[in-house]
């Protein structure tokens, strides 16, 4: 994957169930595994390299969103500034976030997301835990 500028965001194309994921995550092989999952899942996905980039694209297309799948440790804006931003904005997405995160150590981060309730994947994570909590996140939505 090659490195982008500051709120260039990459879209792949799923299997054409007409839901889109929208994956923000800075390192590369995680981002590839992620795509492969949700698009396993039938969604088409944009990707974001930091938090800011994902910014610009949900207020664009915040709409067209089915699913979020953030990482708390992104350069510039990180995931809980994107969250806090989706609260704040008051985006239906903010019930539709996933995150990653590779530091569950960290106070801060464990108290994080303890108040969202939200799915979250330590990493690192398998194909097979990700792919399973995107499956429930996406079942839950639909009720």
């Amino acid at each position: 994957m090659a490195a982008r500028a500051e709120g260039e965001v990459d879209m792949l194309k799923g299997n054409g169930h007409g839901k889109r994921g929208l994956v923000v995550e800075d390192e590369p092989s995680i981002a590839r595994m992620c795509i492969r999952a949700l698009g396993v899942e039938g969604l088409e996905v944009d990707i974001a390299s930091d938090g800011k980039a994902a910014q610009v694209r949900l207020a664009q297309d915040g709409d067209k969103y089915d699913l979020c799948l953030i990482d708390i440790r992104t350069p510039g804006m990180n995931g809980i500034e994107l969250y806090h931003y989706l609260k704040k904005t008051g985006s239906r997405m903010v019930n539709r976030v996933i995150f990653t995160t590779g530091d569950t150590i960290n106070e801060e981060i464990r108290a994080f997301l303890e108040e969202t309730s939200q799915p979250f994947l330590p990493k690192p994570f398998t194909l097979e835990e990700l792919r399973a909590v995107i499956k429930k996140t996406l079942e839950e939505q639909n009720g």
